[in-house]
C-alpha cells in the first residue's frame, strides 16, 4: 500500500485500527476490529468464519470486500491483517446479527429508500443536500454557491462526455489540470493544504474559492464549445486555458486585497468516519422518523 498512514479510533473503550492509503485516497478498516465491537466476541476471529459460512453471498465476494494490509497487532509489530473500505465494511455489517449492528442497518434502509426517491424526483436530491449543509453548519449563502457549483461541474463533464473523454481516470486529470491553471496547485496539494484526505474539496473553500473554481470550469467549458477539442490531449490544453482564465481571476484579486485566495482553512476538522456514523445511525433513524411523523399530521 502506497504511503499508507495507520491510525486507531477509539469506540466504546474499543480500538479500530484504520489504515489512509493517500493514492487511493480511501480508509481502510479492520475487519477484526469492527466485528469485536459490534459483537462483543471474544473471538472475532471465529465469530467470522462462522458469519461467512451463514451467508454464501458474502463468502463468495469476501475476496473482493477486504484485502491485506499492514496493521499494528497486539505486539506491536506491523503484520497484513483483513481490512476493508467503506463499502466493504458496510457489506459486512449486513450479515452481523447484533443489537449494536441494527441501528446501523436501519439507517443503511433508510438511506437506501431515500436514494430510490431521489432517482424519481431529482428535486429531493436537491432539497436534501441544502438541509445536510445547514445541519453541518453551512451558512445559506454558501450552500447556494456550493449547490450551482455541482449544476456547473454537471455541464463541463456532460460536455467532457460528448468529446469522447472518459469518465473516471481521464476526468480527473482534467480537473488536476483546471485545479492547477487556477489555484496553482494540483487536486492532491489543495486537498493537503487544507489537511483534508476522504473529505469533499469543494466541501472546504471558501465562497471566493468556490466562485473562482467555478470560473474555471465554466470557462473550461465554453471554450470546448467554442473549439471542438478532438481527442483527450486536446481536451487537457482546454483545460489547461479555461484554468487560467479564472487563475488571472485570483492573481488580480490577491494584488487588490494582498490576501492569498487559496488557504489552508477547512470547514471542519475531519472526524472518524466509521465511528461517527455508527454513533450516528440511532439518532438520525429517530430524527427522520419524527419528520415522518411531523408530515403526516
Amino acid at each position: 500500500m502506497v504511503d499508507q498512514k495507520i491510525t486507531t479510533k477509539a469506540f466504546e473503550d474499543k480500538q479500530i485500527r484504520t489504515a489512509w492509503n493517500a493514492e487511493q485516497e480511501e480508509w481502510y478498516f479492520s475487519v477484526v476490529d469492527i466485528v469485536a465491537v459490534l459483537t462483543d466476541s471474544a473471538d472475532p476471529k471465529q465469530y467470522i468464519k462462522k458469519m461467512r459460512a451463514r451467508d454464501p453471498e458474502l463468502n463468495l465476494k469476501w475476496g473482493t470486500i477486504c484485502t491485506l494490509v499492514a496493521m499494528p497487532t497486539v505486539d506491536g509489530k506491523m503484520r497484513k491483517i483483513q481490512a476493508a473500505k467503506m463499502e466493504g465494511v458496510l457489506r459486512i455489517i449486513q450479515s452481523v446479527p447484533s443489537k449494536k449492528a441494527e441501528p446501523l442497518k436501519a439507517w443503511l434502509a433508510r438511506v437506501g429508500s431515500d436514494r430510490i426517491e431521489e432517482t424519481i424526483d431529482p428535486e429531493k436530491a436537491i432539497d436534501r443536500a441544502f438541509t445536510t449543509y445547514l445541519k453541518k453548519g453551512y451558512d445559506e449563502d454558501w450552500i447556494n454557491q456550493r449547490l450551482l457549483t455541482i449544476r456547473v461541474r454537471k455541464e463541463l463533464t456532460d460536455e467532457w462526455h460528448k468529446r469522447g473523454v472518459q469518465e473516471g481516470k481521464e476526468y480527473a486529470i482534467l480537473t488536476d489540470e483546471i485545479t492547477k491553471a487556477w489555484a496553482g496547485m494540483s487536486t492532491r496539494q489543495y486537498k493537503s493544504l487544507k489537511g483534508l484526505k476522504k473529505e469533499n474539496l469543494r466541501d472546504n473553500m471558501s465562497t471566493t474559492e468556490l466562485v473562482l473554481n467555478m470560473l474555471a470550469e465554466t470557462s473550461t467549458k465554453d471554450i470546448s464549445v467554442a473549439v471542438h477539442p478532438a481527442g483527450f490531449e486536446e481536451n487537457r490544453r482546454v483545460a489547461r486555458r479555461g484554468g487560467e482564465v479564472a487563475g488571472i481571476a485570483r492573481k488580480a484579486l490577491e494584488e487588490q486585497t494582498g490576501i492569498p485566495v487559496v488557504t489552508s482553512m477547512k470547514a471542519s476538522d475531519f472526524h472518524n468516519l466509521l465511528t461517527s456514523i455508527i454513533e450516528a445511525a440511532p439518532a438520525l433513524v429517530e430524527e427522520e422518523d419524527g419528520e415522518d411523523t411531523d408530515n403526516n399530521e
